[in-house]
């Protein structure tokens, strides 16, 4: 079996900026919330999708806010955005998809340590975690768990990481503490830039392995002395960063592998959400629901 992991909040992020606007008659904005049930239900419909399980950041801050000031905070999300995410994490529930809403955590973290954890079950052949986001490659483990850009419709393997970043899975978290990452407020090390962090660390593996002294660099980008004298300046700092980057994989997940396999929408739920959202169409498109 294959066990789909969606990023509940890319999805909801992308629904709004690609419909148009709309409000229910109390004049709640619902059209983001649409779109992701459509969008889900699209992927309900794929052949070979038996489990799956959605992931929220149900607040934006999480314990790495606590680490540095910097990290992304939910300042800036659109009020109509920020307000649809309690309607959406309902939706996938009424959908009778399992939805983690996380808090201490980010909704990534949920994703990775479902990965971890259901990977180890022989019964599963492939996790695929729906996700353009480049820090989920980090969870990527040869073909058996890759990730998915569902829009675009790339599939990332192993090879795949390594041809887009130049760098393995597990080095993502350390390249992306140099590179830095403006989507979740890491500001990266000064001068250090894509290719000369890829080749970097596709030699050594890891910041903590980068030789001091750049005359023991096998590789000599552009700059090599300037950039070893400001990743010098700044090794504390890229270990900050690399721990912000780096995805936990012991979220207090309760589910089971067989409670994500799905069984339908919960057509009470779904009829509700569906009064709410003024789109009656949603429930001819399930076509599937509980006993």
């Amino acid at each position: 079996m294959k066990v789909h992991l969606v990023d509940g909040t890319y999805e909801l992020f992308r629904a709004y900026y690609a419909m148009p606007s709309s409000q229910n008659a109390t004049g709640i904005e619902v059209a983001a919330t649409r779109g992701l049930c459509r969008s889900l239900i699209t992927l309900l419909r794929e052949p070979g999708v038996t489990h799956v399980a959605c992931a929220f950041d149900h607040v934006i801050e999480s314990f790495r806010n606590d680490l540095f000031a910097g990290y992304k905070t939910s300042e800036g999300i659109e009020p109509e955005l920020w307000a649809q995410f309690p309607l959406a994490e309902r939706a996938t529930r009424a959908l009778g998809i399992v939805t983690w809403s996380m808090v201490e955590f980010e909704a990534d973290d949920a994703l990775a340590t479902a990965a971890a954890r259901f990977t180890t079950d022989p019964r599963v052949t492939q996790i695929v975690i729906c996700s353009p986001d480049k820090d989920l490659t980090q969870c990527v483990q040869q073909a058996r768990v890759v990730t998915w850009d569902r829009m675009r419709g790339n599939v990332l393997d192993e090879a795949g990481v390594r041809e887009k970043f130049g760098v393995a899975p597990a080095s993502i978290p350390d390249y992306l503490a140099l590179v830095g990452d403006s989507a979740d407020g890491i500001p990266g090390i000064p001068r250090w830039g894509a290719k000369s962090s890829a080749a970097l660390l596709a030699h050594f593996g890891q910041i903590e392995h980068i030789p001091e002294d750049a005359n023991r660099w096998p590789v000599q980008p552009r700059g090599a002395a300037a950039l070893c004298a400001s990743l010098n300046e700044r090794r504390s700092d890229a270990a900050l960063y690399k721990r912000l980057a780096i995805l936990r994989s012991d979220v207090p997940l309760v589910e089971s592998l067989d409670d994500l396999q799905w069984q339908g929408a919960d057509r009470a739920l779904l009829t509700q959400l569906c009064e709410e959202i003024e789109d009656p169409g949603l429930l001819e498109r399930v076509g599937r629901f509980r006993e």
